[in-house]
């Protein structure tokens, strides 16, 4: 069994209405520590970078193909390597705000069939690309934090390569796509313990065209001072996607660290 590194690295733009004396802002989580930029029309911004290392997870099929399961462990990454690129941003005025994250990863694992007799070998290539854009209402807004009721829309586009060796199926090699839209809501925020030290996450679930879609990440995090910041967490995403014949079920899930810089 073969296993996978998802290693991503991206910008995180846009949020906060909280002065930085507080030592509350309740930016996307991975740099809520980071000085916002207030713009001459209110709005404010803070941009991070940060890599997600997470293994996946689940059962793909296509073309009415058997079910094949793949099962690649984060804490094993080193045995394969495979990139990923990701950008979160949010804007906000007041109590108000607009925010996106945008996703795009490919992996290639070793896998596996429900019976294990159609083929000896299995090897699994998937592109996975998922956008989404949300707004958010701050319900509570004070010195320490914030807490966020957010809805948003998530698109997903997913192409997936089978090829089997060996079994009843050696030789056959097969590539589909879907693409679909989902609707989430869910909560977004944070909390400093002290002037330096905050606990800071986020939790959404919906459906639409998959059945379930979800998204949760937690994370304690330290503020060096008004230009960096640092978190470390952990995220996991999950989505059960199928149409005529095409499975995409699959759950993402790692460690992630980030360091929030204002610039």
């Amino acid at each position: 069994m073969k296993h996978h590194l998802v290693f991503v690295a991206g910008l995180l733009g846009a949020a906060i209405a909280v002065s930085a004396a507080n030592a509350a802002d309740p930016l996307a989580p991975l740099a809520p520590g980071a000085t916002p930029v207030e713009t001459p029309s209110g709005w404010t911004i803070t941009v991070a970078p940060y890599f997600w290392a997470a293994g996946m997870k689940g059962d793909i099929a296509q073309f009415g193909l058997p079910q094949v399961h793949v099962d690649a462990r984060f804490s094993d990454i080193l045995d394969n390597l495979d990139f990923a690129a990701m950008a979160v941003g949010e804007a906000r005025y007041d109590r108000y705000s607009i925010f996106s994250d945008i996703m795009y990863t490919k992996l290639s694992n070793s896998a596996t069939t429900p019976n294990g007799v159609v083929a000896d070998d299995i090897e699994v290539t998937s592109k996975t690309f998922a956008g989404l854009i949300g707004a958010g209402y701050s319900v509570i807004d004070g010195p320490n934090g914030r807490l966020d009721v957010v809805g948003a829309v998530r698109l997903w586009s997913t192409e997936t390569t089978i090829s089997f060796s060996g079994g009843l199926l050696g030789g056959v090699e097969r590539n589909d796509s879907a693409t679909w839209a989902d609707a989430l809501a869910g909560l977004k925020g944070n909390y400093f313990l002290t002037p330096n030290v905050y606990l800071t996450g986020w939790a959404m679930a919906g459906a639409g065209g998959a059945d379930l879609d979800w998204d949760v990440m937690g994370g304690v995090g330290y503020k060096f001072n008004d230009r960096i910041s640092a978190v470390a967490g952990y995220r996991a995403l999950g989505v059960d996607y199928s149409n005529d014949g095409f499975v995409f079920d699959v759950v993402q899930q790692g460690p992630i660290i980030g360091v929030a810089i204002h610039f």
